[in-house]
């Protein structure tokens, strides 16, 4: 892996330059959603209150959109991410008991079959929400 591929998961505090207004933005919505929806419910609820929150709060935003997933230059499936926000960072609802390296690999497929360099995974199973930045 090269230095400038090489994965960096945040959470919390830590500062981190790239996009890190957008990601804030979104983390806060994201807040916002479970103290009103609630917590546990299926994702699909938090991935459609975010684009209400998206929409009510003037974030660009593409919900579903799709992507070619390339095998030797031939095209073997799609990846449709829940939500891009701001055009540059995946966002992924989930209802997990907890972020493991399942999800982080995941996020960093996700980041190498889109372009994009940052993605966001929200957990929303608990009553306190979950969230942690990938950054490829």
């Amino acid at each position: 892996m090269d230095t400038d591929e090489r994965p960096d998961f945040r959470r919390g505090g830590e500062s981190q330059l790239i996009l890190k207004d957008e990601t804030h933005r979104i983390i806060g919505l994201s807040f916002e959603v479970l103290n009103e929806v609630g917590h546990g419910l299926h994702e699909k609820i938090y991935e459609n209150a975010l684009v209400v929150a998206f929409k009510q709060s003037g974030i660009t935003f593409d919900q579903q959109r799709r992507f070619p997933v390339m095998f030797r230059g031939v095209v073997v499936g799609e990846f449709v991410p829940d939500l891009i926000g701001f055009g540059t960072v995946i966002v992924d609802a989930k209802v997990i008991d907890r972020i493991t390296d399942h999800e982080r690999g995941q996020m960093l497929n996700y980041l190498r079959i889109t372009k994009l360099r940052v993605g966001l995974i929200v957990n929303f199973k608990h009553a306190r929400l979950e969230w942690e930045r990938v950054i490829l």
